[in-house]
């Protein structure tokens, strides 16, 4: 589409049209050759209304993760909108949490993520607070709340629980031994996502009596 034909947008409007655009931009390719130029262009806007926004690369990056945890907290949920019983509940956000975990656009993300730590280790810690701290925080609260735990012992429990329900099918998608989801993760198709009975499982072993 051309410029001509984009809709008018201003300000917050065109902000957040601009991270959209510049999610796709980074996660086709790669932080390092991704260019604001091409953001603007495909963003159809100019680059001095870009820069407006945003006064540089690692800044527009950095608001692209803060995108990224607005849209992924609004897809997790918590914990208490899964299932009334609340061993049922842990199992159904952990399964959503590494459905989502291991969709392909999130696992661009992560892998992106990773190799920039070194040289920008912000977006990095960005990155997994807006993705894991942020779901660790849910879980641990729900756990504090409904089994009447420490906030140590429900972070604790937290921990372990995504360390045994989540991380190892994501460690093997990031290294290409497990299938990506290719589509946009379904709730309605969690069952058909992921294993149900083996999380189940695991949770029911690790919460208390």
């Amino acid at each position: 589409m051309s410029r001509a034909n984009e809709p008018q947008r201003r300000g917050e409007a065109l902000r957040r049209h601009i991270l959209l655009v510049a999610k796709d931009v980074f996660l086709e390719t790669g932080y390092e050759r991704a260019s604001m130029d091409a953001v603007a262009a495909r963003a159809g806007t100019s680059k001095r209304s870009l820069y407006a926004h945003f006064e540089s690369k690692d800044k527009l990056f950095l608001a692209v993760l803060d995108l990224i945890r607005e849209l992924y907290l609004g897809r997790v949920k918590t914990p208490d909108a899964y299932a009334e019983d609340p061993a049922e509940a842990v199992a159904l956000f952990c399964g959503r949490f590494l459905q989502l975990m291991v969709w392909e656009a999130q696992v661009r993300t992560c892998r992106l993520s990773i190799t920039e730590a070194e040289r920008l280790p912000g977006t990095s810690n960005a990155y997994f607070d807006a993705i894991f701290a942020s779901t660790h925080e849910r879980l641990t609260a729900y756990l504090v709340q409904r089994f009447g735990m420490g906030d140590a012992d429900g972070s604790a429990l937290a921990e372990e629980l995504i360390g045994r329900t989540v991380l190892p099918r994501l460690f093997r998608t990031l290294l290409n031994v497990d299938d990506v989801i290719k589509d946009m993760p379904d709730e309605a198709n969690l069952a058909d996502d992921v294993d149900l009975t083996a999380i189940r499982r695991l949770v029911a072993t690790a919460l208390p009596a």
